[in-house]
């Protein structure tokens, strides 16, 4: 029997969090990072994750966690608390399963019990996947700055999305 779950993220998720996270370095669409990060290097930034304000939630199927979503705070400051930035991650091997877009539709869903009205997303202009499932649920381009990357050399636009409730 098939098992999966959405659930809140524990720590003894994190180095298969961190995992996933380092998975996306190399192709260059998913994050600004370069090198891998350590589990040591991710625990104030797990910490920061609450249930019932900012989580991070994994998406589990027959005890394999497969994708992460997570929220966090916006500029910090706060007249931003009903802003929250999100991001989602999925193992290289579980792409195209519809993981991502079922943990984004999730969490819209529950925004208002979190205390979120807008919701953020910040990806580069290039990762074409990513656009289309943010896209694909409603966000909108509120910005962009052009050029702020370099990744290999290649300079590289980042795109603000935006959705609200």
């Amino acid at each position: 029997m098939i098992t999966e779950a959405i659930r809140n993220a524990e720590f003894a998720d994190l180095p298969r969090i961190v995992e996933i996270y380092n998975s996306s370095i190399p192709g260059r669409l998913a994050t600004s990072d370069l090198e891998p990060v350590t589990v040591e290097s991710r625990i104030e930034w797990f910490a920061s994750h609450k249930a019932d304000r900012y989580p991070l939630w994994v998406f589990e199927k027959d005890g394999l966690i497969l994708g992460w979503i997570g929220l966090r705070a916006f500029y910090g400051r706060p007249a931003y608390h009903a802003t929250a930035e999100t991001a989602v991650y999925v193992a290289p091997e579980a792409h195209g399963q519809g993981i991502a877009k079922l943990l984004l539709t999730q969490m819209q869903n529950r925004l208002s019990q979190f205390g979120i009205r807008t919701l953020l997303a910040f990806i580069f202009g290039h990762n074409e996947p990513s656009l289309r499932l943010f896209e694909g649920a409603g966000f909108v381009k509120w910005g962009e700055f052009p050029n702020v990357a370099e990744l290999d050399g290649v300079k590289r636009d980042l795109r603000i999305l935006g959705w609200q409730i």
